[in-house]
């Protein structure tokens, strides 16, 4: 009865559990109940058997923060025995409570450690970054000396001022429903003022329209705009209040006018508010150019620093100059596009005076192009370079040169310049030149880009014009044109009709679907003026008026016509303009659309994604071009290596330098005989004909001293001098002329043959002798002519030699002019069939007229008397033969001369014994050698001569040639055209196309890597 009586009161206990159980769905099962409920006998479970609780070891709590178990909960011990039947459930749960804090206490603390100990562990992960603290530019860490970082957080909108700019949108669809009711001009307002996308525009948010006006400027220039975010947030501010005052004032109108008739019209309300809108946008634009302004001097700051070198790194070469390079090596190399160049470049085509320039000049913020009224001034291509630099200047590729764009005399030395290089490459007879003038810009905000700006396009050729200017000009810009990655910027002249246009036909034939063109309107405020329909600018800006294609449509004003407005005039006049303008009033033109601001950004954006989108491409195009050259290369040439013109030019110059250095170690003996061989041989005729003869005409000996004194002084005094001069001179061509071009053998080159014969005309050309030769020569001359003691027996028989020498030739040289006079003798008749002339018949008979005449008096005058001439002249008619005296004359002046030069060379046999008589003075002797001494003293003349001259050679002249020659070629070296015309042969050519590709694919590669790191 009591074990009965004890299992219905732990039955009644369980049942009270299972009932009184919170969040337990469904039956308890059985394991859950009490110990003595389990031991009791149940219907439902007759089998089941008393058990001890076993503990559950495999189950362990884990805390969200760590992985370490939590400590395990203690089991309080079960009493087995009678238990009173009461509630005690509220005390378990009590106490199940206070174990609970101490779970959680104990999860915090070992969370805690765990949490620490992990951050500290992640921390040593960490690298030391300290040593990397260089690569911040210090204006990073000074950045608050300039920016009031205090001031910018005061400024910013609180979380209530944020949630008042949000506009009621249920407000403002209600006003434009009512708007729309009551008039639809009204309607069309709200909408613009709802969007304000033209606004949001000017200040750099993203619009719908096909040219995003953002500026994609440095990184310096974005992070400095992140640290005005403050400014920003206060012009957005305004904004926002300006466009709810005029939903109001939209709201307020549209109910009103319901009620009440209002004094003011409606037009004049919308006017009114657009005006309103108008002049906000136009605020917070110079708000906007402002603060660029300041981002601008910022950013010249920081380039000024890096500039000078603070943080001790090298500057890297901007983007847009490695590309500008390329370019200017690709014009080198082919100037007519036959290379299939393709790389884009902003090509600028426009008709005569349509304002070009202009648009280029305020793109480029400065005046750097010629000017003029009316005439043709760019005469050829003009490619623009724009980059960013810490200082606005301007300098050529191939000069040095900086121009100081804000200096007015700089830049007018900048346009002379350029205006001398457009005539220096126009050739004569033409008018235009294909040849391009590249500029390289730099200045702070400046738009990174490329741009040609092109001969104006004519309809007529005017006078002073070559009569092929306009084909010229056509296909100047054609070649830039058709280039299918060229963007073209067509310039319209808005002051005139459309109508004479003739740009917009050309650009519609090389870009029929307008995929890369950009019309730019100019003068917009002459055609304000003049238009009698303003409707026509917003036809021509919408693209509906000319049949060509564009991107997009721009209106710009390029000042009032004075060419010495500055850039910041024409800037403030065309923001004046467009503030005033009805086109913008009357929403004929967008805001994004006018002036040259957005023009340059819309310009720069559509240059480089042409860019990126077809370099590569034409990077493969030279590297196929490359392999093909250097195949070429070797089946041609497998043996040498490949030298391009500068190169050869190199190694010909240390050929030459080194055959002028051989002048140098040409013999003094060598120089002396060609010289004094070369002397004898200028004067000899005059010594013969002007002196020995004349003077062996004489009587006696003193009369023949006396007369050879005077003509040897006579001579010297005038002739001598400047005559050796000459004769050293052109040993010293001839020695250099021998060793220039005698052959080398098996490495001689006949590619620099050309080249050695014009540095040799050059440097001989140049070469002046020095002018106080000729006076230390007359000196030396005269004092050696004056000398006639032969002292020995020698000397006198070198005379003689010498005598006979010059004697035997002059004899021969007369019988040679005799034959020819008289003709072939009987021999020669008979042997080789030759027959005389008429008039050499005649001459041989007064030869041997003339010959009996000198065997009757063999010491006869050198000069015949009248009435000989007449003797002879009957003598030879009463044999038939007519004569003239003058053919007597010349006739008996080469018989006497025969006759003359055989005595002298009998009395020259004869003073071989006369040296004894000489030393006695020809004292008690009839034979006198004063001819003798006069060969003697014209022997020992000439031999100081030559000796003088070989000294002066080479201690001087020959060094003066070297330095003549070296100088001659470092002009060569610098003057291009010169080497191209000298140095020439498929060989030399296929090096240059070698040497350009390679550089051309180089400067690519490396162009295209730094993309793609900007990116």
């Amino acid at each position: 009865m009591w074990r009965l009586r004890r299992a219905a009161v732990a039955c009644e206990v369980c049942q009270s559990l299972v009932k009184h159980s919170s969040g337990i769905k469904g039956s308890l099962p059985l394991q859950k109940l009490h110990l003595v409920s389990r031991s009791i006998y149940h219907s439902r479970h007759p089998t089941l058997k008393l058990q001890r609780p076993q503990l559950r070891t495999s189950f362990q709590q884990f805390s969200s923060l760590t992985n370490l178990p939590l400590r395990k909960p203690k089991l309080s011990p079960i009493k087995y025995g009678y238990q009173p039947r009461r509630n005690f459930w509220p005390a378990r749960l009590a106490a199940r409570l206070l174990k609970l804090r101490y779970l959680i206490l104990g999860s915090a603390v070992g969370g805690g450690y765990t949490a620490k100990k992990t951050f500290d562990q992640w921390k040593d992960l960490i690298p030391d970054l300290s040593d990397y603290k260089w690569i911040v530019p210090d204006i990073v860490w000074e950045i608050d000396e300039y920016i009031d970082f205090e001031k910018i957080r005061k400024a910013l909108p609180n979380s209530e001022d944020l949630a008042k700019l949000t506009p009621d949108f249920d407000k403002i669809v209600e006003s434009i429903s009512l708007l729309k009711d009551f008039f639809t001009t009204g309607h069309k307002l709200v909408s613009e003022v709802i969007g304000a996308s033209d606004l949001l525009l000017l200040l750099g948010s993203p619009g719908e329209t096909a040219f995003r006006a953002t500026d994609h400027g440095s990184e310096s220039d974005k992070h400095y705009k992140k640290g005005l975010l403050g400014e920003l947030i206060l012009l957005q501010q305004q904004i926002q209040e300006h466009e709810d005052e005029a939903r109001r004032a939209a709201g307020q109108y549209s109910t009103s006018y319901a009620q009440q008739k209002r004094k003011v019209s409606d037009k004049e309300k919308i006017d009114q508010l657009q005006e309103e809108l108008l002049h906000t946008q136009l605020k917070y634009q110079r708000i906007l150019e402002r603060l660029e302004k300041e981002n601008k001097e910022l950013r010249k700051l920081v380039l000024q620093k890096d500039d000078k070198g603070i943080h001790h790194r090298k500057l890297k070469k901007s983007l847009i100059d490695m590309y500008s390079e390329v370019l200017d090596v690709l014009s080198d190399y082919d100037a007519s596009y036959n290379t299939q160049d393709h790389l884009p470049r902003v090509v600028v085509v426009g008709d005569q005076s349509a304002g070009k320039t202009s648009v280029l000049e305020m793109i480029a913020q400065a005046r750097i192009f010629p000017r003029g009224s009316g005439e043709m001034m760019t005469r050829s291509p003009v490619k623009v370079t724009l980059s960013e630099g810490p200082h606005h200047v301007a300098l050529f590729k191939d000069s040095s040169r900086e121009f100081d764009l804000t200096k007015e005399e700089d830049l007018a030395a900048l346009r002379h310049e350029i205006e001398l290089r457009m005539r220096k490459n126009v050739k004569e007879g033409c008018t235009v030149s294909p040849e391009t003038i590249s500029l390289n810009v730099k200045g702070p905000g400046l738009q990174r880009m490329v741009l040609v700006d092109l001969p104006g396009v004519i309809n007529t050729v005017t006078s002073g014009m070559a009569p092929d200017t306009k084909e010229t000009i056509f296909s100047i810009s054609k070649a830039y044109m058709q280039n299918p990655n060229a963007i073209i910027l067509c310039i319209q002249d808005g002051s005139v009709d459309a109508e004479r246009s003739i740009v917009t036909d050309l650009v519609s034939q090389m870009d029929p679907h307008g995929r890369r063109t950009i019309f730019v309107l100019t003068k917009v405020d002459l055609a304000e003026k003049n238009v009698a329909s303003p409707s026509r600018i917003q036809q021509i800006i919408e693209g509906k008026l000319f049949p060509m294609k564009a991107l997009g449509y721009f209106a710009v004003v390029t000042g009032k016509g004075n060419s010495s407005e500055s850039i910041e005039a024409i800037k403030e006049y065309e923001e004046e303009f467009f503030q005033n303008s009805k086109l913008l009033k009357t929403s004929m033109l967008k805001a994004h659309q006018v002036t040259t601001r957005n023009l340059s950004l819309a310009v720069s954006d559509c240059f480089w994604k042409m860019v990126r989108e077809s370099v590569e491409q034409q990077a493969d195009s030279f590297k196929a071009t490359r392999f093909n050259l250097e195949t070429e290369w070797k089946n041609n040439y497998p043996r040498l290596r490949e030298l391009d013109r500068n190169e050869l030019f190199e190694k010909a110059k240390n050929e030459i330098l080194d055959e002028v250095i051989s002048l140098s170690q040409v013999t003094p003996k060598h120089w002396e005989e060609i010289l004094q061989q070369s002397l004898w041989e200028r004067v000899s005729t005059h010594v013969i004909e002007n002196i020995y003869l004349p003077a062996a005409q004489t009587m006696n000996s003193g009369t023949f001293n006396t007369t050879v004194d005077i003509k040897l002084k006579q001579w010297t005094d005038k002739q001598l001098p400047n005559k050796a001069v000459e004769v050293a001179w052109e040993t010293l061509q001839e020695e250099f002329s021998r060793f220039m071009t005698e052959p080398k053998g098996k490495e001689h080159d006949d590619i620099f043959d050309k080249l050695k014969e014009a540095v040799k005309e050059e440097s001989i050309k140049r070469h002046k002798w020095n002018d106080f030769a000729e006076d230390s020569l007359r000196v030396i001359q005269h004092n050696a002519l004056e000398d006639r003691s032969i002292s020995d027996k020698q000397q006198w028989d070198a005379a003689i030699y010498f005598m006979e020498e010059a004697l035997q030739a002059r004899l021969q040289d007369t019988e040679n002019a005799i034959e020819n006079m008289i003709g072939p003798d009987w021999k020669k008749r008979w042997l080789y069939w030759q027959n005389r002339s008429q008039e050499q018949c005649v001459h041989n008979e007064t030869k041997n007229e003339l010959e009996k005449m000198l065997k009757c008096n063999e010491e006869h005058p050198a000069y015949l008397a009248s009435d000989e001439i007449t003797t002879v002249r009957k003598n030879l008619e009463s044999r038939g033969v007519e004569v003239d005296p003058s053919l007597i004359k010349d006739t008996w002046h080469q018989v006497y001369r025969r006759h003359f030069l055989k005595t002298a060379l009998n009395h020259c046999n004869l003073c071989r014994r006369g040296f004894y008589y000489y030393q006695r003075h020809f004292v008690d002797s009839e034979l006198e050698c004063n001819d003798v001494v006069l060969f003697w003293r014209i022997q020992r003349m000439l031999a100081i001569t030559a000796n003088t001259l070989r000294q002066q050679l080479t201690n001087t002249e020959v060094r003066r040639l070297e330095k003549n020659v070296k100088e001659v070629l470092e002009d060569f070296a610098e003057d291009g055209e010169k080497k191209v015309k000298l140095l020439t042969g498929k060989r030399v050519q296929l090096a240059e196309d070698l040497k350009k590709v390679r550089e051309i694919q180089e400067k690519l590669d490396a162009f295209i890597e730094a993309l793609h790191q900007e990116k």
